[in-house]
């Protein structure tokens, strides 16, 4: 059968987790863990600490609590440390003296609040050392302290420069980029003495397609108003725009608006 501490050790290594995360999520030190896992129950403290840590424990490690509380108690080591002379209980960081009422006010006087130290220059508020639980040990040294709406305050500022920086550089590179790219257009030139037709832009079109019956583009692209295009008419052209009414072509000197889209223009014989 195992032990208490062999089933805290098992689950926790089944969990995944150190000693150390587990006193950070159980809020119970790591010293006590340990010996716990290592069956070592004597951790100076009243046995209601004792039973209510193990419980803690065995919860967060998803065991039966009661029945590790139990098993503790079965083993009978709680009754000699029971037996102690014991003036007080500890419950976390407060104290319930049951001194008598002859001690001094010195001595009775609580010790001041982390809010009240903190308003004293140098000062730092020091965990009860009466508590082994959450006694720490005192910080040493002169150290500074930095008011922290100042760090808040500085933070942001520095924030919102990098924030200004990043959109001043995206800003430049797209206008930079927008300057130096040209809409791409795809043109065929008609040879010297090919036979020819014109595009004529009668207004701004966004996009015009020029294509043989091979499938060739002849022609892609854009046109302002009154620019003319040339390409070569040696074979059946298909002509698309979404704008038909904004084009004509011209042949000879002749102009005709398109209509319909796309408009197919049949080449001419040799003697047309």
């Amino acid at each position: 059968m195992q032990t208490i501490g062999e089933r805290l050790e098992e689950a926790r290594k089944r969990k995944g987790i150190s000693i150390r995360e587990a006193a950070e999520a159980t809020k119970i030190r790591g010293d006590y863990l340990h010996k716990f896992e290592n069956n070592q129950f004597d951790i100076r403290l009243p046995e209601i600490y004792v039973r209510g840590f193990l419980r803690t424990y065995a919860v967060y490690l998803k065991l039966p609590g009661d029945k590790i509380s139990n098993d503790y108690l079965a083993l009978g080591l709680g009754d000699a440390k029971n037996a102690r002379p014991i003036n007080r209980e500890i419950y976390g960081r407060m104290d319930l003296s049951v001194a008598s009422a002859s001690k001094t006010a010195e001595e009775t006087r609580p010790a001041p609040s982390a809010a009240a130290a903190a308003m004293t220059p140098g000062a730092e508020p020091v965990a009860n050392d009466n508590n082994p639980a959450t006694f720490r040990p005192r910080a040493t040294g002169n150290g500074f302290s930095i008011d922290p709406n100042l760090l808040l305050k500085g933070a942001a500022l520095l924030g919102g420069l990098v924030v200004l920086v990043l959109v001043l550089v995206w800003g430049i590179g797209a206008l930079t980029k927008e300057k130096s790219s040209g809409p791409d257009i795809t043109w065929v030139k008609p040879q010297a003495g090919e036979r020819s037709l014109a595009l004529v832009a009668l207004a701004p079109v966004d996009l015009v397609n020029v294509t043989d019956s091979s499938g060739t583009v002849l022609y892609r692209g854009p046109l302002k108003l009154g620019e003319t295009k040339s390409v070569p008419w040696t074979q059946e052209l298909i002509l698309t725009t979404q704008t038909p009414q904004s084009l004509a072509v011209e042949y000879r000197g002749n102009r005709y608006p398109l209509k319909d889209n796309p408009t197919r223009m049949r080449a001419p014989k040799a003697t047309e």
